[in-house]
C-alpha cells in the first residue's frame, strides 16, 4: 500500500474537519486507478487547494513547460502552480489551510524537481505553522545509489541538497 492508501484505510479521521491542500500530480493515484483528490472529495474531506509541480496536476505539461495556476475542470478546485515564478507557496496561499498532503511518485534522481517542490513546501509550511503529511510511495530505483554529491556552489531548483545524483530514497525518506 502507498502512504495515501494507508491514510485513507486507517487514518482518514485526522483530516476530518480540517482545511486540506494537496500537493499532487498524475502519480497521486490510489487503489490502482482513482486520483487521491477525487477519492478524498468523495469521502467528504474539505480540500481547499491543490499545489501543482512541474508537468502540472494532471501530468499534461511537458518538461520545463510553463505550468499555470488554473481551476481544475474535473473538480472545480483551484490549482496553484509551484513551477515557474512561484516555486514556494506564499503565506497567502497557505492561509486557512490546516494540513498540506504531499503525494507524488519520485524516481530518486537529484535533478528531478519533485524533491525541490517538497523542500519548498516544507519550508513554507514551517514558516506558516501548517502541518505537512508526506504520503510516501516506493522509489522504483530505491536499490540504486550512485553519482557524485552535489557541490553547494551549484545549488538550484534542480539541485538543492548535498545528495548523490541517484539518491535511492523514497520521497518520505528524503523529507526526513
Amino acid at each position: 500500500f502507498t502512504g495515501a492508501e494507508v491514510l485513507i484505510r486507517d487514518s482518514l479521521s485526522i483530516l476530518e474537519g480540517k482545511a486540506i491542500a494537496i500537493a499532487g500530480n498524475h502519480t497521486s493515484l490510489v487503489f490502482g486507478k482513482k486520483h487521491l483528490v477525487d477519492t478524498l472529495l468523495a469521502r467528504g474531506i474539505n480540500i481547499k487547494n491543490v499545489f501543482s509541480p512541474e508537468h502540472g496536476f494532471r501530468g499534461d505539461a511537458d518538461a520545463g513547460a510553463t505550468v499555470k495556476s488554473i481551476t481544475d475542470s474535473q473538480t472545480g478546485l483551484p490549482i496553484t502552480s509551484l513551477y515557474g515564478n512561484n516555486k514556494k507557496p506564499k503565506t497567502a496561499q497557505l492561509e486557512g489551510i490546516d494540513i498540506v498532503l504531499f503525494d507524488m511518485q519520485d524516481v530518486g534522481a537529484r535533478f528531478y524537481t519533485y524533491i525541490s517542490t517538497l523542500s519548498y513546501i516544507m519550508e513554507a509550511c514551517a514558516e506558516a505553522e501548517v502541518k505537512v503529511i508526506v504520503l510516501d510511495r516506493p522509489n522504483p530505483n530505491g536499490w540504486y545509489v550512485d553519482g557524485p554529491m552535489m557541490d553547494a556552489k551549484f545549488h538550484s531548483f534542480i539541485g538543492m541538497h548535498k545528495i548523490p545524483i541517484a539518491h535511492g530514497m523514497t520521497i518520505g525518506e528524503y523529507a526526513q
